[in-house]
C-alpha cells in the first residue's frame, strides 16, 4: 500500500478517515499517507478546491488526467479517467485519450489543453510564449490558461508525493474500471 508506516491516530487523522470514508465509500490509501500531516491535507484540499472551482469540470479533468500521464502516475491517472468515464466519456474514448488525445473526439480547444498541461507538468521550464499564443489562438483567456496551469501544478504535487510514498491505487478504484481502461490509465507509477 505504502512506503510509509501507519500514522499515529489523532482526533484530526479520525476525522480525515471519517470525512474520506464517508465521501468514498471506503477508506483512500492516499488519505492514510497524508494523516502524517492533517493539516497540509486540509490544505490540498482548499488549494485542489479552489483551482477546481476556477474552471469547468470537463477542463480540470481533462488537463489533470494529462498530468498525471506525464508524471506517470497511476493512482492518478485511474482516479481521473474514472470521472472522465462516469461524466464524460465512454470507456474507449477515456483509454484513447490516455494514450493518444489527439486521435480521441476531443475538440481542437481541449487537444491543445491536454498538451498544455501534460507540457507543464513533465517540464514547466519548456513553456514558451507560442504555447500560451496557442491556447489563445483556440479561444482560452489568460486566466483560463492560468488554471490550467494549476491544474497541473497542483497535481504536480499530489502526484509526487503519492509515488515517492510508494502508494498503490486502491482495489476498489482498480475494481470499478473494466481491464482495458484500467491498463491504459495505469501509466507506470
Amino acid at each position: 500500500m505504502t512506503f510509509l508506516r501507519a500514522a499515529e491516530d489523532s482526533p484530526d487523522t479520525e476525522r480525515m478517515f471519517e470525512v474520506d470514508t464517508r465521501a468514498m465509500g471506503y477508506l483512500p490509501n492516499y488519505t492514510q499517507v497524508f494523516a502524517h500531516s492533517p493539516a497540509v491535507y486540509g490544505a490540498w484540499h482548499q488549494l485542489n478546491g479552489s483551482v477546481k472551482a476556477g474552471m469547468d469540470l470537463r477542463r480540470y479533468e481533462l488537463a489533470t488526467l494529462a498530468a498525471a500521464r506525464a508524471l506517470k502516475s497511476s493512482y492518478c491517472g485511474l482516479a481521473h479517467g474514472k470521472v472522465l468515464r462516469d461524466k464524460f466519456f465512454d470507456a474507449e474514448t477515456v483509454a484513447a485519450i490516455a494514450s493518444d488525445h489527439g486521435g480521441t473526439d476531443l475538440s481542437a480547444e481541449e487537444v491543445a489543453v491536454v498538451e498544455f498541461a501534460g507540457k507543464v507538468a513533465a517540464d514547466a521550464s519548456t513553456i514558451t510564449e507560442s504555447d500560451i499564443a496557442s491556447l489563445r489562438m483556440h479561444g482560452l483567456d489568460d486566466t483560463e490558461i492560468f488554471h490550467v496551469m494549476l491544474a497541473a501544478a497542483a497535481r504536480c504535487f499530489f502526484s509526487t508525493v503519492l509515488s515517492a510514498a510508494g502508494v498503490e491505487p486502491d482495489p476498489q478504484l482498480n475494481a470499478s474500471l473494466d481491464p482495458d481502461l484500467r491498463h491504459a490509465l495505469s501509466f507506470g507509477g
